[in-house]
């Protein structure tokens, strides 16, 4: 029994040795590992054009020079605007029949042109650098609001969506009263985020609108090189987009269980 045992034994450890030989990896001639995996079976780095939906084609006004560009425009409604101009109608009343004016040529617009005019800036409102400047910082604002949501919640207690109405109550964060009423607060957002956007629509230079650099970069991590700084600014809008869409879901999870971002949580793990 005990031969039997032993046999057994080497014959597994051989089988073992075996396998072992056979799945090692074999490396090419003068490489060296550099001790992570680029990907897995099968892995290849996409060299295509990365589109909003796989078989579709880029618009003609989407070159894929701005960062985030995935050719996303099914409405049309960045395309530029082509003005057609057409003659004046024939007014003569001794004929019979008065022709129409027929066009005599047309007017790209510039639809990326910024005024002094503060309040509306931009020339043309179905714009593409205005549509990018929208969704940037309405991104912006998302990544600040889903954030914040939970922060508030977790150390008010107060759901984000019954906010509103315990200020009516009486201002308290963190369960410190602040002297200001419903009121008050209102004006000083209003003035605040107001002021802030009209000195901004000061602004002409249509990247610096944006990009403002400066104090909002002080750490100077899209300054000097242009290809980092296209990487940061793609990951930005990106997790914009992905926020627009979180608070989205913080809404209709609001209507449909009557809970904040963290009751909505707590509610789903208790259905686990």
């Amino acid at each position: 029994m005990q031969t039997v045992m032993q046999h057994t034994a080497r014959s597994s450890v051989k089988v073992n040795a075996l396998f072992k030989k056979n799945t090692q990896v074999v490396k090419k001639a003068g490489t060296t590992s550099s001790g992570t995996r680029a990907g897995g079976v099968g892995y290849r780095k996409f060299q295509g054009d990365a589109l909003w939906l796989p078989n579709t084609t880029r618009p003609d006004w989407l070159d894929g020079s701005l960062p985030g560009d995935r050719g996303f425009d099914p409405l049309g409604l960045s395309r530029p605007s082509d003005f057609v101009q057409v003659g004046l109608d024939g007014e003569n009343q001794n004929v019979a029949v008065n022709l129409k004016g027929k066009p005599v040529g047309s007017i790209a617009s510039n639809a990326d042109e910024v005024s002094e005019n503060r309040l509306q800036p931009y020339s043309e409102v179905f714009g593409l650098q205005r549509f990018r400047e929208c969704e940037l910082i309405h991104g912006r604002w998302a990544m600040l609001a889903t954030l914040g949501a939970i922060v508030a919640e977790a150390t008010t207690g107060v759901s984000w969506a019954e906010a509103g109405k315990v200020e009516l109550d009486g201002s308290v964060y963190a369960g410190f009263a602040l002297p200001f009423s419903i009121t008050q607060l209102v004006w000083i957002e209003v003035l605040a985020v107001g002021g802030a956007e009209f000195y901004r629509n000061s602004e002409l230079d249509l990247e610096k609108r944006i990009y403002p650099g400066g104090l909002f970069d002080p750490l100077g991590l899209a300054s000097g090189d242009e290809a980092k700084a296209f990487r940061l600014k793609t990951a930005e809008i990106k997790h914009g987009r992905l926020a627009m869409v979180a608070f989205l879901g913080y809404w209709i999870q609001a209507l449909s269980t009557g809970e904040g971002a963290l009751g909505s949580l707590a509610k789903f793990t208790d259905s686990l």
